[in-house]
C-alpha cells in the first residue's frame, strides 16, 4: 500500500507572485520520508513566507510525505527496473524535484540496478542512529543502562536465547532493518561458521518481521503484565526518531534504546535532486536545500525526534535513556571496510554488501523456485590459488551447500549438471527434479557432491540453457520467483550443439510476461566471454550476469545474483 500524506498548506506562494517583483516562478515537489516531512514543509513555508526567490524566479514548494520503500518503486519503474521486494509503486505515485528518502541506501540500490540513475547532491540533511529497541524491563534483564553491548552480543541472544523474540522490518523496504542486517552481519564475521550463525540470526528475526515500520511496532508489549511482555516483541533494530515518537505516546511499557557497538549504518536522510530536473527546478531545489541548513531547521528536527547531520541536536529534543549527546557525524564516519562515507552514510559502502544482505534475506523469506545448473566441463578441474589450491568445483560444491542451507523450505530447487555427452548426446543432465526443500532437502545435499569435472569435457552452454528455460517455463507456478541460476568457468564449445543466434531467437520466442523466467549466470574465473554470457541473458525475463573472477568468492556472487532483480509474479 502506498503511504502519501500531502502536507497541508505546503502550495501556497503563487497567490502572492504579480506581487513580488519576481520575473518568473516555478513549482518544486519534494518527496520526503514520513518522520521528516513536516520539518521540511515548516522550512518551505517560512522560505516562502519570507519570499522565496532565486535569480528572480519565485519558488512555490509542494511537500509530500512518502513512504521511502513506495518512492523507490516509482522511481526503479521510471528506470524499467525492479529492487528486491519492492512490487510496483502506484500509478497516482509520481517522481519529484526532490526526494529525501530516509536512507542513502535506496539511493545505492537503485543506482545499482539502474546505472542513469544518477541524482544530485545526495547529501544528509538529518541523521537518525539505528538502536535496537527493547521493552524497558527486557533491557534491564540484560544489562541495560549500567552495561556496555555490541552487537556481537545481540548475535548471541538470537542464536542461543529462549527468552528474546526478536523481529525486524522486511530490509528490502526499510532502511533500518537493512542496517541492522548489516550490523550482525559484521559481527557475525565470515567463513562457513559464520555463514552458518548469519542464517540462524536472520531466521530468528524473520519470524517477527514486518512490512510496515509501525506494524513492528505493535508488537511490543501493550501492558507491563509480565505475561504480556514475554509473549511479546522483545527486541528489533528501530531508528532512534521511531523509539522517540513510540514513547512519546506514553504507552503503558516503554522502549529502551540500546546504542550498541560499533555503530550501525544509520539513517541519513539524503537530499537528491533527480536526474530529469531541469535547470530551473535545480537552482530552485539547491535554494531550499540551503533553507535545510539553518537553525531553525535543526529545532524543527529535534520536535520530530531526529538530529542533524553532524549527530548534534535541536532545542527540545528528547532524548532516550542513555542516548549520546553527539552520535557520530555522517562526515566523518566510516562505511563499510572502513572507507569514508565522504558526505552521506552509504557512500563508503560496498553494493555487493547490500545485496549480500538482501539476498541472504530474499532467500529465507521469499517463496521461489529455481533449477541450480552447474559446469562439470574439464576446465573446473582449474586449481584456485585464493582457495588453497582447491579446484573450481570444489568450491563451487561449497558454494551450492550454502546456498541449500540458506534457502527456506518455501523454496523449491532442481539440480542439473553440464559438459558434453553427458547424457547420450545431451550435454546436460538431470540429478534431482526441481523439489521442495520441506521434502527433497536430503536428495540435493546428495547431489551436491556429483559436481565433478568430466575430464576432456567441453561446454554445451547453448543447449542446457535452452533446455533449463524450458523446464522451469513449463513447470512455471505463480506467486513465486521462477529462474535458472547456470554456473560456468568457461564459453561455449560443442560442436554438436545449436548456435548462439538460434539460442537468442528461441529465448525471446518463449519469453511470456504472463510466465517469466529469470536466468542468472554465474560466471566462474577470467576465462568466462562476459559479452557472451550477457548477449544469452538478454532474451529474458529480468536477469542478470555476475562474473566471480576469484572463484574463491563465489559464494558471495552467489548472494548478490539472488538479490538483484528478483520479483514474485
Amino acid at each position: 500500500m502506498a503511504i502519501i500524506v500531502v502536507i497541508a498548506g505546503s502550495y501556497l506562494g503563487y497567490q502572492q507572485l504579480s506581487d513580488s517583483g519576481c520575473t518568473g516562478s516555478v513549482r518544486l515537489t519534494v518527496a520526503a520520508a514520513t518522520e521528516i516531512a513536516p520539518a521540511v514543509d515548516q522550512t518551505a513555508q517560512r522560505w516562502i513566507q519570507d519570499g522565496a526567490n532565486v535569480n528572480g524566479t519565485c519558488v512555490a514548494v509542494t511537500v509530500n510525505a512518502v513512504n521511502p520503500a513506495t518512492m523507490a518503486a516509482a522511481v526503479a519503474s521510471e528506470h524499467k527496473v525492479s529492487l528486491t521486494g519492492l512490487g510496483a509503486a502506484p500509478e497516482s505515485v509520481k517522481v519529484p524535484d526532490v526526494w529525501i528518502a530516509d536512507s542513502s541506501t535506496w539511493l545505492l540500490r537503485l543506482k545499482q540496478e539502474a546505472p542513469g540513475f544518477v541524482p544530485t547532491d545526495g547529501k544528509p540533511v538529518a541523521q537518525s542512529p539505528v538502536v535496537v529497541a527493547m521493552p524497558q524491563k527486557v533491557a534491564e534483564g540484560i544489562g541495560w543502562p549500567n552495561k556496555k553491548l555490541g552487537w556481537k552480543d545481540l548475535l548471541a541472544q538470537l542464536t542461543t536465547s529462549t527468552r528474546l523474540r526478536t523481529g525486524l522490518v522486511d530490509p528490502t523496504r526499510d532502511a533500518t532493518g537493512l542496517s541492522g542486517l548489516l550490523a550482525l552481519g559484521q559481527a557475525a564475521g565470515a567463513g562457513a561458521k559464520a555463514q552458518q550463525v548469519k542464517v540462524g540470526a536472520i531466521k530468528a528475526l524473520a519470524q517477527s518481521a514486518s512490512a510496515l515500520r509501525d506494524d513492528l511496532l505493535q508488537k511490543f508489549p501493550h501492558s507491563a503484565d509480565p505475561n504480556d511482555i514475554a509473549t511479546s516483541l522483545s527486541a528489533a533494530p528501530l531508528s532512534e526518531q521511531a523509539v522517540v515518537a513510540y514513547n512519546a505516546e506514553q504507552p503503558p511499557v516503554k522502549l529502551a534504546a540500546l546504542y550498541l557497538d560499533p555503530s550501525p549504518l544509520p539513517l541519513d536522510y539524503p537530499y537528491a535532486i533527480m536526474p530529469e530536473v531541469d535547470l530551473q527546478k535545480s537552482a530552485a531545489a539547491q535554494g531550499l536545500r540551503q533553507q535545510l541548513a539553518s537553525a531553525s531547521f535543526k529545532n524543527s528536527l529535534a520536535a520530530a525526534g531526529l538530529r542533524a547531520p553532524d549527530g548534534s541536536v535541536g532545542a527540545g529534543f528528547a532524548a532516550p535513556l542513555g542516548a549520546p549527546e553527539a552520535s557520530p557525524s555522517i562526515s566523518s564516519s566510516a562505511g563499510a571496510e572502513g572507507k569514508s562515507s565522504g558526505g552521506s552514510a552509504a557512500a563508503g559502502l560496498e553494493a555487493s554488501a547490500l545485496s549480500q544482505v538482501l539476498g541472504s534475506w530474499a532467500a529465507i523469506t521469499l517463496p521461489g523456485r529455481v533449477l541450480a545448473v552447474f559446469d562439470v566441463s574439464g576446465s573446473m578441474q582449474t586449481p584456485v590459488p585464493t582457495a588453497g589450491g582447491a579446484d573450481r568445483a570444489t568450491v563451487t560444491r561449497g558454494a551450492a551447500k550454502g546456498g541449500l542451507d540458506l534457502f527456506d523450505d518455501k523454496w523449491a530447487v532442481g539440480v542439473w549438471l553440464f559438459s558434453t555427452e553427458l547424457d547420450g548426446k545431451k550435454p546436460y543432465k538431470e540429478i534431482v527434479p526441481i523439489s521442495p526443500l520441506s521434502s527433497a532437502r536430503s536428495d540435493l545435499e546428495k547431489s551436491i557432491s556429483k559436481i565433478v569435472p568430466k575430464s576432456g569435457g567441453q561446454t554445451g552452454l547453448y543447449d542446457t540453457l535452452l533446455a533449463a528455460y524450458q523446464r522451469v517455463q513449463n513447470s512455471w507456478e505463480p506467486g513465486k520467483i521462477n529462474s535458472v541460476i547456470l554456473f560456468t568457468d568457461g564459453e561455449n564449445k560443442n560442436p554438436d550443439g545449436i548456435s548462439q543466434q538460434t539460442l537468442v531467437n528461441r529465448l525471446k520466442q518463449l519469453n511470456d510476461p504472463k510466465r517469466p523466467v529469470r536466468v542468472v549466470i554465474v560466471g566462474i574465473g577470467t576465462e568466462v566471454n562476459q559479452k557472451e554470457l550477457e548477449t544469452i541473458v538478454k532474451p529474458t525475463s529480468a536477469g542478470g550476469v555476475f562474473i566471480a573472477e576469484d572463484p574463491a568468492k563465489i559464494g558471495e556472487i552467489f548472494l548478490e545474483a539472488i538479490a538483484s532483480r528478483s520479483g514474485a509474479n
